[in-house]
């Protein structure tokens, strides 16, 4: 099931309040292709080596926030960070 368009409406990015967007099927397929090289960390350091089958970014491009059976997860250490990719 699809994000609720009024959820989508209210929510930002934790750290820097930028709106979010869906993201879009070809900014998924360069994030789980560098999930599956093992390039990916979180903010917390962590790295990703699941593959994430739809997400959040920020307007600005600058952070991924994974979406897990419907719900955001909208954790400051939990973002992506995707301009270096």
């Amino acid at each position: 099931m699809p994000i609720d368009p009024q959820l989508l409406n209210i929510l930002c990015c934790p750290k820097t309040k930028v709106d979010v967007e869906l993201l879009s099927t070809r900014e998924l397929d360069k994030l789980n292709e560098a999930i599956k090289k093992g390039s990916v960390k979180n903010v917390a350091g962590e790295l990703i080596d699941t593959p994430l089958n739809e997400g959040l970014i920020t307007i600005d491009k600058k952070t991924v926030y994974r979406i897990e059976e419907d719900i955001p997860v909208m954790l400051i250490d939990e973002g992506i960070p995707f301009q270096s990719l």
